[in-house]
């Protein structure tokens, strides 16, 4: 499933990231979903400090590595994913995680 970027009762814009694994990379097939109150339409996406789409889409597919990120209007900016095209990665999931937790790590390249 989709698991937000920044805490999910937060008045923000929100980032999803599927596949859920942190860091994200290229070559997972990334999708990162805006969610935010305000209009949806009118979804904003950026690329490496710069706008990338802004046809209003809340899902956006990764094609390229960068840093991506996006705006709701009223509400601003969501967190900054960076999507990377490593060849090896270390992952763990996105979902929070505290003390004591047994977590599952994935090593893949």
């Amino acid at each position: 499933g989709w698991c937000p970027l920044s805490p999910a009762g937060a008045q923000t814009t929100q980032l999803l990231l599927e596949p859920p694994w942190w860091p994200p990379v290229l070559w997972d097939r990334v999708t990162l979903t805006c969610q935010g109150s305000g209009t949806a339409g009118a979804t904003t996406w950026y690329k490496d400090g710069k706008s990338w789409w802004q046809q209003g889409r809340e899902r956006l597919t990764v094609t390229k590595s960068g840093i991506y990120w996006c705006e709701r209007p009223d509400i601003g900016l969501s967190p900054l994913v960076t999507v990377s095209d490593d060849d090896l990665v270390l992952q763990v999931p996105v979902w929070a995680l505290l003390e004591g937790d047994t977590v599952t790590l994935r090593c893949r390249g």
